[in-house]
């Protein structure tokens, strides 16, 4: 199993899991919180079927990646992500973030981008700044998470249970007909998360994205469901572009937060044609 070191911890050194995929171009997948790499498994899929190179890691805290007890702010998080992109030699790569993993695309971009990357990808993404303040109105109120982190401090698996299904969407809530397998499944991945990563990573959902996103000046997609319950589509799909030059924004109508795996087949299609430069993109 490959792993690569990315930082040190006292006498520990800090390595994070990563699995390097298929032959062709290179796209790399960051995952979401608090799952792992394992998360894109219907889009390796596809974009190995399509001829991709395709990278997934864990990050630091979460899956097989070791577990600090610091790092998880957005710097480190991208310095990662950039230490993994050197490692492999990758070159003309396009990155493709979900969730939280948006923010190592866009800080990755304005901090530690020397040309190797030529698209990229949000999908259900927190950018452009999710925090609330006078000065960013469409953001969501900070009490929103202070809530979730004090639910975590009081018992995180208890926590994932009611998290879940509004993660997918689950057909309860009026949306999407997810197995209680795939939930089941999903807050077992987020127990092996550590309670660290779990909480700080929170902290980080508030950082300022803005202008990291004014940087940026590869082709971009941004891909949200409009029913985004977890990252709403109003606060973050919706004005992303609104902050990169010649983004192009696709909606998933009904898609939740997970429309990587509530609607795969849709959100698969649009990438390919995306990373395959194919025009029109069809956009809602």
């Amino acid at each position: 199993m490959p792993f690569l070191k990315v930082g040190v911890e006292n006498t520990s050194d800090i390595h994070i899991y990563y699995e390097d995929l298929g032959s062709g171009k290179p796209v790399v997948l960051v995952h979401g919180w608090p799952l792992n790499g394992a998360s894109w498994e219907r889009q390796t899929s596809a974009l190995l079927a399509a001829g991709y190179r395709v990278i997934t890691y864990d990050r630091r805290g979460f899956g097989r990646s070791d577990k600090p007890s610091t790092g998880y702010d957005y710097n480190t998080m991208a310095s990662d992500l950039s230490q993994l992109i050197s490692a492999l030699e990758l070159k003309d790569a396009a990155l493709v973030g979900f969730s939280m993993g948006g923010g190592e695309l866009a800080r990755y971009m304005s901090k530690y981008d020397d040309g190797k990357v030529s698209k990229l990808c949000f999908i259900s993404c927190i950018t452009p700044c999710l925090k609330k303040t006078t000065e960013n109105p469409e953001g969501v109120d900070a009490k929103v998470f202070e809530e979730m982190k004090q639910k975590i401090e009081k018992d995180r698996f208890a926590f994932y249970a009611s998290f879940f299904p509004s993660f997918y969407g689950k057909k309860m809530l009026g949306g999407n007909d997810v197995s209680s397998e795939v939930i089941e499944h999903s807050a077992h991945v987020a127990s092996m998360a550590s309670y660290d990563a779990t909480l700080w990573c929170i902290d980080a959902w508030l950082e300022d994205f803005r202008g990291d996103l004014a940087t940026i000046k590869v082709p971009t997609l941004v891909i949200h469901g409009d029913t985004d319950l977890t990252v709403p589509y109003a606060a973050s799909g919706e004005r992303t572009p609104k902050f990169i030059a010649g983004s192009t924004l696709y909606t998933v109508e009904g898609g939740p937060h997970a429309c990587i795996w509530t609607h795969a087949t849709e959100v698969n299609k649009q990438l390919l044609s995306f990373l395959h430069g194919e025009k029109p993109l069809v956009v809602k």
